[in-house]
């Protein structure tokens, strides 16, 4: 396929499974900012509105996660119940290219409660030109690591129904765990430690940053960009090579 081929396929791929879904069946956004306005309101209530601006940014972060737990699912059903990926393999379309169409229209189907989080946002507390940037750059890097994720997972599963596990797992191991929607200083120190293990902490901390609230002590920015681009690098590389693009 030539670049106008692959650029086309994503596209269509993006408006197939992102824009068409928003059009025909508008409560699936609903769906989509259930659970991140639901953390969102109990955090702000049991803490009489100290934690809003952490429900804010850690809204942000589990919308975008919620795309890899979005593309497993997808991904799993296209592959068993349509046999859509057979086709695929069978076509000239190469797996990236279809991938990237998927993801492309995850990320796009999560825009409109992105932009609910943002509204929140700049209402609450006007960001500067880089603060925007460093949550931009978060984002998108959560999302690449997300799709990565949920790909490979999908190309496992031998029915739609086991998303159902990995997802909310994913979810506690992500968003829960780590200090997205409270301050780090919540945690006792061996918490935090295994907090690092997870990429969204440092994710977290750089939303933090942006939005002016309590970071880690001790962790550099810069740390954070390094962690959170060497796990997204190395979860791409994974699905590169432990991805089944093709049925064994």
């Amino acid at each position: 396929m030539n670049p106008r081929h692959r650029l086309r396929s994503v596209l269509w791929m993006t408006y197939l499974n992102g824009v068409l879904p928003m059009r025909s069946q508008p409560l699936y956004l609903v769906n989509l900012l259930a659970s991140p306005l639901s953390f969102l309101f109990f955090v702000t209530v049991a803490s009489n509105g100290a934690l809003f601006q952490y429900g804010i940014s850690g809204g942000m972060l589990l919308t975008v996660l919620s795309i890899g737990t979005s593309l497993q699912s997808d991904m799993t059903h296209y592959r068993h119940d349509l046999k859509l990926q057979d086709v695929m393999v069978a076509s000239p379309l190469e797996a990236p290219v279809y991938v990237a169409g998927l993801a492309l229209s995850e990320l796009v189907y999560s825009l409109p409660g992105m932009a609910l989080f943002v509204a929140l946002w700049i209402v609450h507390t006007p960001p500067g030109v880089l603060d925007v940037a460093t949550v931009i750059g978060t984002l998108l890097l959560v999302w690449a690591f997300a799709s990565a994720l949920g790909f490979t997972l999908a190309t496992y599963f031998e029915d739609v129904r086991e998303t159902f596990v990995f997802a909310p797992l994913i979810s506690l191991v992500m968003t829960v765990l780590p200090p997205v929607y409270y301050p780090p200083s919540s945690l006792p120190s061996w918490a935090l430690h295994v907090a690092f293990l997870s990429p969204t902490t440092y994710a977290a901390d750089l939303l933090h940053y942006a939005f002016g609230l309590q970071t880690i002590h001790g962790l550099d920015p810069l740390i954070d960009w390094v962690v959170l681009i060497a796990f997204t690098i190395g979860r791409l590389l994974l699905a590169t090579f432990k991805a089944r693009w093709r049925e064994p």
